[in-house]
């Protein structure tokens, strides 16, 4: 701006606010990298390595109820993580059938919450347990990516402000 007539349409307030990116590994492979990741210095990303079905508290409004654990162990609903995030991440390895996807998914699209799908390790595996993965992975994402290593998919949340 350069005068005064310009100010008045000035915004006075940040055009944006920082996101709460949830990241959540869903199967053994992966886990090992969603834990690489979470060493890192992040702003608002919370890394989660598992989703569980059975010996979590009972009771509740939701149909399923599902629960992450993080990396301390501690047991967090999957529902009120989800409620409090901007954008989901999910990471999956090739050749898995991640089933979680999908009730992360559900979970998500019932709070409308984006979601994200990052599939690592495709380079060791065949184009059919890719694509088995693949499969399982896009109803649940509103965007899927392969990623052709963990720098990758660091740069990626570094990216989406993490």
């Amino acid at each position: 701006m350069s005068s005064a007539t310009e100010a008045r349409f000035r915004v006075d307030y940040p055009n944006s606010r920082p996101r709460v990116i949830k990241v959540v590994a869903l199967d053994a492979t992966s886990e090992e990298v969603v834990k690489r990741l979470a060493q890192r210095v992040w702003e608002r990303a919370d890394f989660f390595t598992s989703l569980k079905f059975e010996g979590a508290p009972h009771g509740g409004a939701w149909s399923m109820q599902a629960w992450l654990s993080d990396l301390a162990g501690r047991t967090k609903a999957l529902v009120e993580e989800v409620s409090s995030a901007d954008l989901v991440v999910m990471v999956s390895s090739a050749g898995a059938s991640p089933e979680a996807a999908s009730v992360i998914g559900e979970a998500c699209a019932a709070r409308k919450v984006m979601t994200m799908a990052l599939i690592v390790g495709s380079e060791q595996r065949s184009d059919e347990d890719l694509s088995k993965t693949l499969a399982a992975l896009r109803p649940n994402a509103s965007m899927l990516v392969i990623a052709n290593g963990e720098d990758y998919i660091e740069e990626m949340l570094a990216a989406l402000r993490a």
